[in-house]
């Protein structure tokens, strides 16, 4: 038989990534004004069906290949010539163009900026390659030029951070991860000495040092963390600067490209990931590389932190969009595949339909986590928000990250095996999104140090009140009508809630940071569902009775009541717990330090 002849298995194809979204389109009419919401759907739309089209053979064609180094030339002069594929630059084109971060600082529509430009980058993030790496980063720096630059670094650095012009755009890294510490800065080695001058963009300082993890190697621009201060003082010894990757920075398009050295900033190697292939992931030496001052001295980690909040949701939605672009595949494939000698779809197989619908209820909670937490920023960066929210954003910008990263690559990895076979064809898709979205669960901070982050936050009783607040408020907006209905779900959500006080109380069980994370990710879920749900059923949207289903269900079917015990269990017997945790991984000889 010839492999034209026989059973010829058909293709899937998805609709506009937009439209058949579970979530986007509901969460949008209810987050945005509504003459917001009309304006920016079309937009949306457009990118639906670029996503699935245009973008998806950019981002699948052989323009996208991995970045290269050539250190040296035929002279042996040091030249590190970092190469790029046509397609990363292509893609880096298109985001910039979309306005990714530009929408955001445009703030046309105030607010509801960034719910409407990560609604974009939640849609095209599964087929641009880990573009909005940089992207998220020039987003940061953006961010911190635009609070702390000088009035030079406004005129000049932050018009290009945030132009749609790809020929006149700038991107930006960050550069903090060093060698002995990687996310604890305060073991930081580079060192800044003061030039004993100012340049057009402020006091002038000499760089020193390594830098382990560099994703943005290609940028024009980087803020980095250095040493002003002396190792005894740790991270209160560091300051924040805006480091010129190549001089001079600004030239006229007739003038020639400056070496990749001329800033003496040199790559070591490039980074060989599981993931990100085509990201130029590099390390680097600071060899006395100029940089200006940004804010005060001594102040780098606070004036960072932009940066840190920004990425993490970029990183967030990272993980939110690469399992919508899972499902997405899983379910379109469930509408051509056909079972038991070709009499049954699998769409119309129970059991099959359960598995997606599993996978599907987690998108959704992560999400409206997701999102609730981008609409809070979108607040704080114009100036609406009340004090409860401004707290609330720096408690939920930790556990939107760290709780999307843990579920979603669980979830992908479940709609891969939905396909079976197919699924673990690389053509599909799959391989790529969960190699990169694994990124996420370390990048700008491992689940364990965003426990301890938002532990630093929720052992503040200011803090944890508006959390604790803000979900009794959602909840006694339910209506009358609902209440018995919910009822059951209330009683297991107000038990995490009463679980989660006493769990920050000092001094912590050493235990109990990360089980709370989770625990309060998916209080947080939880509570933005039921939102969504309220919302719904008050306005009589059609969906009301599934979006009523969907809060029911992340209650009982979602890991609320597995996250309770997960908290509960950690404070029982913890030092013989720690004991035991030592002999399991070390041996029976092994003595913990508690």
């Amino acid at each position: 038989m010839r492999i034209e002849d026989g059973f010829q298995p058909t293709p899937f194809s998805e609709e506009n990534a937009y439209f058949g979204d579970p979530v986007l389109p509901s969460l949008l009419k209810r987050t945005l004004p509504g003459s917001v919401f009309q304006e920016v759907e079309p937009d949306l739309a457009r990118v639906g069906s670029e996503v699935v089209t245009s973008l998806r053979a950019l981002s699948n064609s052989g323009k996208v290949f991995p970045p290269t180094l050539l250190q040296y030339d035929q002279w042996g002069r040091r030249i590190d010539k970092l190469q790029t594929s046509e397609g990363w630059r292509e893609l880096k084109a298109v985001a910039q163009r979309e306005g990714l971060p530009g929408i955001f600082y445009e703030r046309k529509y105030n607010e509801h900026s960034r719910t409407y430009g990560f609604a974009k980058m939640a849609l095209m993030v599964g087929d641009t390659n880990e573009i909005f790496c940089p992207m998220s980063m020039t987003d940061g720096s953006a961010r911190v030029i635009e609070l702390i630059g000088s009035p030079e670094m406004k005129r000049d650095i932050f018009p290009r951070l945030i132009s749609r012009d790809p020929s006149y755009a700038f991107t930006s890294g960050q550069w903090m991860t060093e060698r002995p510490g990687g996310s604890d800065v305060s073991l930081t080695e580079t060192t800044a000495h003061s030039a004993g001058k100012s340049s057009l963009y402020g006091p002038q300082y000499s760089l020193n040092g390594v830098k382990w993890f560099s994703s943005a190697t290609d940028s024009e621009i980087s803020v980095a963390l250095a040493r002003t201060g002396s190792q005894k003082e740790g991270s209160r010894g560091l300051s924040l600067f805006f480091v010129p990757l190549r001089l001079p920075l600004l030239r006229s398009p007739s003038d020639p490209i400056p070496s990749p050295t001329s800033n003496n900033v040199l790559v070591h190697r490039l980074k060989n990931k599981i993931g990100t292939h085509i990201l130029p992931t590099a390390e680097l030496t600071l060899d006395s590389a100029e940089a200006y001052l940004i804010g005060s001295v001594g102040q780098g980690v606070k004036n960072i932190s932009p940066v840190l909040n920004i990425t993490r949701l970029w990183s967030a939605t990272a993980s939110v969009g690469n399992l919508r672009k899972c499902l997405a595949i899983a379910t379109s494939y469930a509408k051509v595949r056909s079972i038991q000698s070709g009499t049954l779809l699998l769409r119309d197989a129970p059991i099959h339909v359960e598995q997606l619908a599993s996978v599907n209820l987690v998108y959704r909670a992560l999400a409206h986590l997701t999102f609730g937490v981008v609409g809070l920023l979108g607040k704080v960066e114009c100036g609406n928000a009340t004090p409860d929210e401004q707290r609330r954003l720096r408690m939920l910008t930790p556990v939107a990250k760290a709780y999307a990263a843990e579920k979603a690559c669980t979830g992908m990895e479940e709609a891969m095996a939905a396909m079976g076979g197919a699924g673990y064809m690389e053509e599909n898709g799959f391989g790529r999104s969960i190699r990169d979205a694994l990124v996420e669960k370390i990048w700008e901070g491992t689940i364990v140090v965003l426990a301890l982050d938002l532990t630093r936050s929720a052992q503040d009783p200011v803090y944890l009140k508006s959390f604790i607040s803000w979900t009794a408020s959602v909840m006694d907006s339910c209506p009358a009508s609902l209440r018995q209905e919910f009822s059951p779900a209330f009683s297991i959500l107000k038990e995490a809630i009463e679980e989660v006080i006493p769990s920050y109380k000092k001094p912590m069980n050493p235990l109990v940071p990360r089980p709370a994370l989770m625990l309060i990710g998916a209080i947080a879920s939880s509570i933005y569902l039921l939102e969504h749900a309220i919302w719904s059923y008050n306005n009589s949207e059609p969906t009301k009775d599934l979006d009523v289903e969907v809060f029911k269900r992340w209650i009982f079917e979602g890991g609320v009541e597995g996250a309770i015990q997960a908290v509960q269990r950690a404070k029982v017997n913890t030092e013989e717990r720690v004991k035991l945790n030592s002999a399991l991984v070390f041996g029976p000889n092994a003595k913990p330090k508690l």
